[in-house]
């Protein structure tokens, strides 16, 4: 039987009319509680506080699954190749404590979250989580006073924390749809029009439905595999020819398992097995299938630790390619509102 939240997802991307006519009035109820919300913040009647130095905020409209943590990563790497000293600040969603952490090379998923951790590993970016944003900010600034800019992943709601640059992440897959509606009777945090207040939309995972312009500053994101390694040895890279006379399993704890196991698949790899597990889902070592090679996404394996020995387990690394330089506008977008960096 499926889970309760598997029948919601579903009817999120093809929407069950009985299911609609039950949830509808709670969505109507929830956006009016969300609009509320960010109406007090931008009244005033509640107070979001600066930092001391320009934030980017990178967020979405959605409940998750709209790719934007490797978005997030390609924009922090160009900001880093124009010179900029960027640092990241996240919730940490997942992770076990709920203080102020800020990451090293000792951090695990478990302090920090997985998709923090894997941004701060995959970047190098000075990176801070934290239920506030605000607290997570001061906390980094404090650690590294060099740092001239921040990213924030996945705040868009967050309105305690002010924001210089505002950037919505959209899938592509829903570019076209009239179906759409807030949680619960849809996948959405924010009505659509919600997009028409923010600085650029990145269409992530495809080309955006011609009809699909919410915003002049209009962006487009795919994503690129690279060569899958070994996990406890990153710098071995698979020869996929030799997995034909072997089983080989694939595992993901992410929003959009399929994408996962459709690039493997796509890569002329042959799956025996998969898992999909819930996003953000722990996995040790014993949860693996018994497969002669199990193959990973990258967000899963900053939960393992490095000291395993996990010779069988591989990894495979993706990266997006944003059109045009997303950077380039940020900064840009800066120094039009003289926040210079």
């Amino acid at each position: 039987m499926p889970k309760l939240h598997q029948i919601i997802e579903r009817h999120w991307q093809r929407p069950n009319p009985f299911l609609s006519l039950l949830l509808k009035p709670l969505s109507m109820l929830f956006a009016k509680i969300a609009a509320k919300r960010r109406d007090d913040f931008v009244s005033g009647r509640l107070k979001s506080e600066k930092l001391p130095v320009p934030v980017v905020v990178v967020g979405n409209i959605h409940a998750g699954g709209t790719g934007k943590t490797p978005i997030v990563a390609a924009l922090v790497s160009g900001l880093q190749e124009k010179g900029v000293k960027v640092g990241i600040i996240s919730r940490g969603y997942g992770r076990k404590s709920k203080a102020v952490h800020v990451l090293d090379a000792a951090s695990r998923a478990e302090d920090a979250g997985d998709e923090p951790l894997l941004l701060f590993r995959k970047t190098g970016a000075p990176t801070a989580v934290g239920s506030s944003r605000a607290e997570a900010g001061r906390a980094l600034l404090a650690a590294h006073p060099d740092i001239r800019l921040i990213v924030a992943d996945d705040g868009l709601q967050h309105y305690a924390l002010r924001r210089d640059v505002e950037i919505a992440v959209f899938p592509a897959v829903d570019t076209g749809r009239t179906d759409l509606d807030l949680l619960p009777n849809g996948s959405l945090r924010e009505p659509l029009p919600r997009l028409d207040s923010v600085d650029a939309v990145v269409v992530s995972g495809g080309q955006a439905d011609a009809s699909f312009a919410p915003s002049k500053n209009m962006f487009h994101s795919r994503i690129e595999t690279g060569q899958i390694y070994r996990l406890n040895q990153p710098s071995e890279i698979l020869d996929t020819g030799r997995l034909k006379n072997q089983t080989v399993a694939a595992v993901a704890g992410i929003a959009k398992p399929e994408r996962f196991f459709d690039s493997l698949r796509n890569m002329g790899i042959t799956l025996n097995q998969t898992v999909a597990l819930p996003d953000h889902a722990d996995i040790a070592a014993a949860d693996l299938p018994n497969a002669d090679a199990v193959i990973i996404t990258e967000k899963d394996a900053v939960k393992f630790s490095d000291d395993l020995n996990l010779n069988h387990v591989w990894v495979l690394p993706v990266c997006a390619i944003i059109e045009p330089d997303l950077a380039a506008f940020v900064l840009e977008r800066l120094k039009d509102s003289r926040q210079v960096v």
